[in-house]
């Protein structure tokens, strides 16, 4: 029974342990799924189960229904047209990673996007190429192409059809891993092998994106500079990349330099503007496109390839080509790597959604995302296209310039149709400098994320290392290696706070049944006698070791030294009982001798199994109190403690292995006469111990209490305290406070009944 007086309540009820609780209140029966009915349950039908999964493999039925024309339209139309234009530089700028025309990453900026607006589940991802997987796959591009040109270098006669053989062949490697990377992403996606995800917090993705933009800042720089550096991709690639540069450094193309630098300012200073003042300007400032405008007609003016030499697009044929059929004599040699393209196209996309994600508090599906990108992929291979994922820059746009759905995605999409058939070739004059620069120009809000560090410092240090570790292992390893080493890393500090919990000694807080720890408030109170020790995690294998000796350290005191001790003494006794030594008095046993000497035998401790068994005073004709005064020379140590509460409410699992931990840590408390109690635990818990045989004499599920509360009200009117324990001062302390009655009754003391028993 509860009543409310106030603000404040009065609890009636018995005193319960979770056998008299089980006896008072009957569980309900409950059918329990069996392997057969979940086999069933999936593979029954219904319109409802039928409807829903069209709607998780087609998100746009759920989404495009309920969309804002008035509200949303407008903003998505901006967004998608400066995400256009980036997504169309980016493309030919990326192209160049892989080794082919440029005309080629349109291809891939185009068709991508075109699935991912039907089955995404991000509002603010734009699917297309991401650097890192283009120097990825670059890489597989110039091993193939060099084994291809090795083989055919003297069949050959014309170097114009050598060019154009070679090509044909680097876009078809392209492709082909493009295809296979997506059909092993469209085979997870189907496993549901999404659920990983799970895997990476916050933290892990803030520091893996930022690590991706030093990448992608690292993998431009060669086109600023206008410098050959051979791609890389295994451990120590960035800095393979950086030596490669420095060493080339005296032969950087000032003029790309300089137009880099000075596309790089002009952006920095736009997007800062359209930052500030977002809300009084009608549209953002399409930064992108005016430079690109503008670059392009300065270096077809002034002819810049010509006069100083810089490198440009170059032709762009105008329209799609025909799609092309896979190798499948390369599935061999590029299995490994198309997995790890899938791999990290995944872990980029999906690290990049989530941030937009949280920010707009919507839901994603990484297995649909991989079923999303892997058809993306199988259709841009299939079209001459190749591995994309989204680059970190282009979302930002995406989600800075206000596109508020995946509507925003299809207006990019439409932007680099417009290109790829009508006006591509008006950007042959363009540098790749200018293309590199546009490509770096918004990193800034992902590098930002340096000062993640700072506020995760102060919030969670488990969170701060993860990031650190994480931006470290990804820029050292790559983004492959890096991310699974950083995730491998993220789980073991999962297992070193479960294996080092933050154990802690809890005591009454102002005298009701509220408990805490005892060091964070100052009116605290301890029952005489009572010991309440909680664990916060779950017990297993590799911390049930740690969990003994804080539970020790609690106590203070080894309960098997006691125990040795006393069953050492123990024998002493009954050898002095023999042989009428002893004689019992009102005040304890008495040795009737001064002085006895201490035999090998008494003090051999290589029995030591009998030390530890349970103590046996049935033969003696008298009991001993082991914390009074034993006779002459017989000495062990005292101690305070009669009950022990274990609060095991957070302790979530206990496996097999700490299971014989755990009983022989309460045996010895027994054994040495300290009632132990638990506390908090649920009924699955309890089940659990009964099957694995946990109970027997000496350990019995009479231990276990529903709270903290009812074991001390039991230990309480166990004991029989018939007294105040308190001093007169907190007596008049009191006089406001709750008591506490045997009868398990908790009441005011304005309210109260006759006292019986107090702590």
């Amino acid at each position: 029974m509860i009543e409310p007086i106030g603000n404040q309540y009065i609890v009636a009820r018995p005193v319960y342990s979770s056998n008299t609780f089980g006896e008072e209140h009957k569980k309900k029966d409950r059918h329990h799924k069996t392997l057969l009915d979940h086999l069933k349950s999936c593979c029954s039908c219904s319109t409802r189960k039928a409807k829903g999964i069209v709607v998780s493999l087609f998100p746009i039925l759920s989404w495009l229904p309920t969309y804002r024309l008035k509200e949303w339209l407008l903003s998505d139309i901006v967004s998608g047209i400066s995400t256009g234009l980036v997504s169309v530089l980016q493309g030919l700028a990326f192209a160049l990673l892989v080794n082919i025309s440029p005309i080629y990453g349109l291809y891939a900026a185009f068709f991508p996007g075109i699935v991912y607006f039907f089955l995404g589940t991000s509002r603010h991802l734009s699917v297309g190429p991401f650097p890192i997987l283009s120097t990825m796959l670059g890489a597989v591009v110039s091993r193939l192409a060099i084994d291809a040109t090795t083989t055919t270098m003297d069949s050959s006669n014309s170097s114009a059809s050598n060019s154009s053989s070679s090509m044909e062949h680097k876009v078809m490697v392209a492709a082909t891993v493009t295809v296979l990377s997506g059909i092993i992403q469209l085979i997870l996606g189907v496993l549901r092998i999404g659920f990983v995800v799970i895997y990476l917090s916050e933290s892990l993705i803030s520091g893996f994106t930022t690590a991706a933009a030093i990448h992608v800042l690292v993998s431009q720089l060669k086109f600023i500079l206008q410098l050959s550096v051979p791609p890389h991709t295994d451990p120590f690639s960035l800095f393979k990349v950086l030596e490669s540069i420095f060493t080339q450094i005296e032969n950087t193309n000032i003029a790309d330099l300089v137009t880099s630098l000075l596309v790089l300012f002009i952006v920095f200073v736009a997007k800062e503007i359209n930052q500030r003042f977002r809300d009084k300007l009608p549209v953002p400032i399409p930064i992108e496109f005016i430079v690109t405008v503008i670059a392009t007609g300065v270096s077809y003016g002034c002819d810049f390839q010509t006069r100083f030499n810089v490198s440009v697009v170059g032709d762009m044929q105008v329209g799609f080509q025909a799609p092309i059929t896979p190798d499948p004599t390369i599935f061999p040699s590029t299995i490994g790597d198309s997995f790890g393209i899938a791999i990290v196209a995944f872990a980029v996309a999906f690290s990049v959604a989530s941030v937009y994600s949280l920010k707009h508090d919507y839901q994603l599906d990484g297995s649909q995302e991989l079923i999303a990108l892997g058809l993306g992929n199988i259709v841009s291979g299939a079209f001459r296209g190749f591995a994309g994922s989204t680059a970190l820059s282009r979302s930002a746009i995406q989600e800075s310039t206000g596109g508020k759905t995946q509507i925003a995605g299809l207006v990019s999409i439409i932007v680099v149709l417009i290109v790829v058939v009508g006006i591509g070739f008006l950007l042959e004059p363009l540098q790749k400098s200018v293309l590199a620069a546009l490509a770096l120009g918004n990193l800034k809000g992902m590098l930002m994320q340096f000062a993640e560090i700072g506020r995760l410092w102060k919030k969670d240090k488990y969170d701060c290392l993860i990031w650190i570790v994480t931006f470290i292992l990804v820029i050292v390893l790559g983004l492959g290696l890096g991310l699974a080493a950083s995730i491998a890393f993220q789980l073991l500090t999962i297992v070193f706070r479960t294996q080092f919990p933050k154990c802690s000694t809890l005591a009454n807080v102002g005298r009701s049944n509220i408990y805490k720890n005892r060091k964070d408030y100052s009116d605290m109170y301890e029952p005489e006698g009572v010991k309440i020790f909680r664990c916060p995690s779950p017990i297993y294998f590799a911390n049930i070791g740690f969990f003994k000796q804080k539970l020790l350290d609690a106590v203070g005191f080894s309960p098997l030294r006691i125990l040795r001790k006393r069953n050492k003494a123990l024998k002493k006794i009954r050898k002095l009982q023999k042989q009428g030594l002893l004689q019992v008095t009102p005040k304890g046993v008495i040795c009737t001798m001064d002085s006895i000497k201490d035999s090998d035998e008494e003090l051999d401790n290589n029995h030591i199994e009998e030390l530890d068994q349970p103590i046996n005073t049935t033969d003696l004709p008298f009991q001993i109190d082991w914390n009074g005064d034993l006779p002459v020379n017989i000495k062990v140590p005292r101690i305070s403690l009669h009950s022990l509460i274990l609060d095991f409410s957070a302790v979530s699992f206990l496996d097999v292995s700490s299971m014989r931990g755990l009983k022989k840590i309460l045996q010895e408390f027994i054994r040495i006469k300290v009632d132990v109690y638990i506390v908090g635990t649920d009924d699955d818990f309890i089940e659990k111990l009964t099957r694995c045989q946990f109970f027997d004499d000496e350990v019995q599920s009479s231990m276990f209490f529903l709270t903290i509360h009812d074991a001390i009200l039991h230990i309480l009117m166990k004991k029989d305290y018939s007294t105040s324990k308190f001093n007169s001062i907190q007596e008049k302390e009191m006089q406001s406070d709750f008591t506490i009655n045997t009868n398990g009754g908790l009441r005011k003391r304005d309210f109260q009944v006759p006292i019986e028993t107090r702590f």
